[in-house]
């Protein structure tokens, strides 16, 4: 669903903070927690998975079921829907939480000062850990560069304030304390960080500018992916701002306003308006993007083209492709200093393989 006229409808986020460290420090002692209108509708399970970020949903689920949590007095199912007003009590044994293991990995530092550090994060990197992704992330990196980073968000997350996909190059800021994390995390849930992305897409927008506006949910078959759908139950509403910067034929190179932050809002939109970005292998199963491939969809044979041709014909497969994960590079994010409230902003240049891309398709549609 898309539309052109005027401003989006002011999309409401759910703007529901985990508890403080204090209280997060003390599950020991029962919790008396009243439910706010913001988490009507929302399951109980996926609700003390916001709140206690450090126990995974597999702990809290346990806890649900051996009575560590009752509901209005009852020991309720993991997925009954919550109701404004409705009391909750829990009572959390400590999460089965290890320190992250600091792994010697470089880092391209875009600034640092007392109370915040700025990476241009590399593709093929996990931001933290998860499932299957043990090492190798960003945050055993930061645990062996810098001595003081926040941990309101957990120890496997220490300073993550957001988060970017393994393979989604830029832009990406860490907190070195826990009233600096509270504060930049305030600015993401009233929507005042500003976001700007880079994308190659397959495709050319309709609208030269435009906004896209959808709800979107968790797919019903594959974990990992985020779909489309229909307004109600757990969807989320997601609103993208998009502009064309250049077009190739069958291609064009976006910039990308994400207003709300859902997962993989960016790539989902872009599929969703039939331009999908190149090498997204979860969602267009393609996971590179190639020189014959451009050379065909543009059905060219000019000088160029040909000669480019060639060159791929003698120099073998490896030196046909451009890039080899999705063509998605967080650009610019702005935000008010949490010390000095000043407005300030960083820029990651675009990779080498994302620039290698643009001249590829700027050479070949000329």
């Amino acid at each position: 669903m898309t539309s052109s006229s005027g401003k989006p409808p002011e999309s409401v986020d759910d703007g529901i903070q985990p508890l403080s460290p204090e209280e997060l420090a003390n599950l020991e002692e029962p919790i008396d927690i009243t439910v706010e209108a913001r988490a009507h509708g929302w399951r109980l399970d996926h609700y003390l998975n916001r709140l206690f970020p450090n126990h995974s949903r597999a702990q809290l689920q346990k806890a649900v079921e051996a009575g560590g949590v009752t509901l209005n007095g009852l020991v309720p199912k993991v997925s009954r829907r919550l109701r404004v007003n409705d009391r909750i009590w829990v009572q959390l044994p400590d999460a089965e939480e290890s320190n992250i293991q600091a792994e010697n990995i470089p880092l391209d530092i875009l600034h640092e000062d007392d109370a915040i550090i700025v990476v241009n994060k590399q593709a093929n990197m996990v931001v933290h850990p998860g499932r299957g992704n043990s090492h190798g992330t960003l945050a055993a990196a930061l645990q062996y560069h810098f001595n003081c980073l926040s941990d309101v968000a957990g120890r496997h997350r220490p300073g993550i304030v957001h988060r970017l996909d393994r393979d989604t190059t830029g832009v990406i800021l860490i907190a070195k304390d826990n009233q600096v994390h509270q504060k930049i995390s305030s600015q993401f849930e009233r929507r005042e960080v500003r976001k700007e992305y880079r994308a190659i897409v397959r495709g050319v927008p309709e609208l030269a500018s435009d906004y896209i506006r959808t709800f979107v949910c968790a797919h019903p078959r594959v974990r990992e992916k985020m779909m489309v759908c229909p307004e109600g139950g757990n969807a989320r509403e997601a609103v993208t701002f998009y502009k064309t910067a250049e077009s190739y034929g069958g291609y064009a190179f976006v910039d990308l306003h994400p207003h709300t932050g859902r997962t993989h809002q960016l790539r989902v939109h872009m599929q969703h308006i039939a331009c999908p970005i190149v090498a997204d292998r979860m969602y267009i199963g393609q996971s590179d993007f190639r020189k014959s491939e451009i050379l065909s969809s543009l059905g060219r044979r000019n000088k160029t083209s040909a000669a480019t041709s060639a060159e791929i014909d003698s120099t073998g497969p490896a030196d046909d492709v451009l890039i080899a994960r999705q063509a998605l590079h967080a650009f610019r994010l702005m935000i008010r200093h949490p010390i000095t409230g000043k407005e300030i902003q960083f820029e990651a240049p675009l990779p080498d393989d994302f620039q290698r891309t643009l001249s590829f398709l700027r050479q070949s549609s000329g």
